[in-house]
């Protein structure tokens, strides 16, 4: 039984979110799209207003144990089971409201890095509790490995107490305002992806280095960085979750499947930022076109519509769509059910509706839509990462057919 009504608490998230991304991020929006890698002091306050952390991100409330009881279902032994809207879902909520006032303001709120989504799928309580207060980006991509996770070089070789690092990371998202960095590496090449591992890696240790920030298309208040580490060195116990590699296939599938756990996790949160973009998209192509005297009071039949409406109707419903599909992942996740196909089914459809629905405002709204006096243009700018980081469309359509079908990666590329 599943049940997508938002709970009282969740609709009073989804209230305060959209009021804070209304009244402070998008009056600054503008201002560090321009000033690229500048300081963004409001995200500070923006993060306080919070709780001290960003939706999804490092708080222990943002764990799928907590949330609001919607209501029980009977298991297939007889026993009764709470139903929750907990954190992930919330998160759904959150992101996609902050998104709409400004996705790359988004992006720089302190805790939301895909770090911090990584310590709580990963980590061990111990160590959720040693690192759940810091401000985590992801170090995943290098320059010869894109979606290929499995691919990493990067490597790391324990020596004593310590664990050494060596390698190179690109397109690390909040890699310059973040405090710390979950690096992902090998401690075996030749044992695949069973070898590869997370580590947490504070700023500043020595034999890290910020090598440079990327100037980008969109999303420009978000800082993205590139990294190399030269012998750097760090604690044994930063080892997310366990050093031991599987030394069976089926181990080394369930070993490599835990730490892809991230993405099951944050695949949604990505979707809900796309949610976010084209829903911002379409409310304010829709106010630009009311006042030049197009209406939409949704009583005519679709093919008896002007193009502009018919187009504004097709794209409010396949945003809808994905949000119902973002929210089931999300809510999959709260009660513990394996979401790794609805994940990648959300990020998919929603990275292609919100990246359509802001491209399709640009052209109705014409030379308004691709002014810099309007956000529309903008919109579109930051929408197309959306369809891109944390998996391509291509690859989330790879998972989907593998999941559906029941065939490997190796069975199906």
């Amino acid at each position: 039984m599943i049940n997508l009504e938002l709970s009282e608490g969740l609709k009073n998230m989804d209230q305060l979110t959209r009021g804070l991304a209304q009244g402070m991020l998008r009056p600054i929006s503008r201002k560090y799209d321009i000033q690229e890698h500048d300081d963004i002091p409001e995200m500070e306050q923006l993060g306080g207003l919070m709780g001290g952390g960003a939706p999804g991100g490092s708080k222990k409330e943002s764990d799928s144990e907590s949330g609001d009881v919607m209501s029980s279902f009977l298991s297939e032994d007889g026993s009764s089971n709470e139903i929750k809207n907990g954190g992930q879902m919330t998160a759904v909520v959150t992101v996609s409201n902050i998104a709409w006032g400004c996705c790359g303001l988004m992006l720089a709120l302190p805790g939301v890095g895909l770090g911090n989504a990584a310590i709580q799928s990963v980590a061990t309580p111990e160590q959720k509790e040693r690192f759940g207060r810091v401000y985590a980006g992801m170090a995943i991509t290098e320059p010869s490995t894109g979606s290929d996770s499995s691919a990493v070089s990067t490597t790391a070789t324990l020596d004593g107490d310590e664990w050494v690092l060596n390698g190179e990371k690109i397109f690390v998202t909040a890699g310059h305002r973040c405090n710390t960095v979950v690096v992902w590496a090998t401690l075996d090449k030749s044992k695949g992806k069973a070898a590869i591992k997370s580590f947490v890696v504070p700023k500043g240790t020595p034999g890290m280095e910020l090598v440079r920030l990327e100037k980008k298309m969109g999303i420009r208040a978000s800082d993205t960085a590139a990294f190399s580490f030269n012998n750097c060195r760090i604690p044994k116990d930063n080892i997310l979750g366990s050093a031991e590699v599987a030394d069976t296939e089926e181990a080394r599938k369930k070993a490599f499947g835990g730490v892809m756990q991230t993405f099951d996790n944050t695949r949604p949160m990505v979707a809900a930022m796309a949610i976010g973009v084209g829903q911002a998209s379409i409310d304010m192509s829709k106010d630009m076109l009311s006042k030049e005297g197009v209406s939409f009071d949704y009583k005519k039949r679709l093919y008896n519509c002007s193009a502009a409406q018919a187009e504004m109707y097709r794209m409010e419903a396949d945003i809808e769509s994905a949000r119902l599909l973002a929210l089931k992942a999300g809510w999959m996740a709260d009660n513990k059910m394996p979401n790794s196909k609805e994940a990648s089914m959300s990020k998919a459809k929603a990275g292609r509706s919100g990246s359509h629905a802001s491209l399709k405002a640009v052209e109705l709204c014409q030379s308004l839509g691709y002014s810099v006096d309007n956000l529309l243009e903008k919109f579109a700018r930051d929408s197309k990462i959306l369809d891109i980081f944390e998996g391509t469309q291509q690859i989330q359509q790879l998972i989907v057919a593998r999941n559906v079908l029941g065939l490997s990666s190796k069975e199906l590329k």
